[in-house]
């Protein structure tokens, strides 16, 4: 064997170790998601969505609402995304006594009632599919001007 063999040898086997050194670091960054790798990850395959509100404020609000009163209205008229939307909406403005007119007209007094745990379980996913309308209630204030105009509908 000559010299020249030996450093070819020496080269092709260096070469050969630093090209499954790559390939075996890239496989790394691929499993701890530093690296999509195109064809495996679909865009909204790892979507994280997270919503915290906080508000310190104080506010003085009387309403003064029979819960018992019959409107006529009832939960069966409403489809199920106006339903998520008054529900999102009283929330949104922290008054327990909106959130408590919202339950009754939904079908749900007092959170009570059969499928109201379904119903909240759906509400999250409902929720993710409608950031749009998640924006246009996103203040107390405007949570409240929406419940206000859709509670009688």
């Amino acid at each position: 064997m000559t010299k020249n063999t030996k450093i070819a040898l020496g080269c092709g086997g260096a070469g050969c170790l630093g090209l499954i050194l790559i390939v075996i670091i890239a496989a790394v960054l691929i499993v701890t998601g530093v690296i999509k790798a195109p064809g495996i990850y679909s865009p909204r395959s790892n979507y994280n969505y997270n919503y915290n509100y906080n508000s310190n404020r104080n506010s003085n609000y009387n309403s003064n609402t029979n819960l018992n009163s019959n409107r006529g209205s009832s939960s069966s008229t409403l489809s199920n995304d106006e339903k998520h939307k008054l529900f999102q909406a009283a929330y949104a403005t922290k008054d327990n006594q909106l959130v408590l007119r919202m339950l009754t007209k939904i079908g749900f007094p007092n959170g009570t009632g059969d499928g109201f745990a379904k119903f909240t379980e759906e509400h999250i996913p409902w929720a993710m599919r409608n950031l749009e309308f998640m924006g246009t209630v996103n203040t107390a204030e405007k949570a409240r001007a929406y419940f206000d105009a859709h509670i009688d509908d």
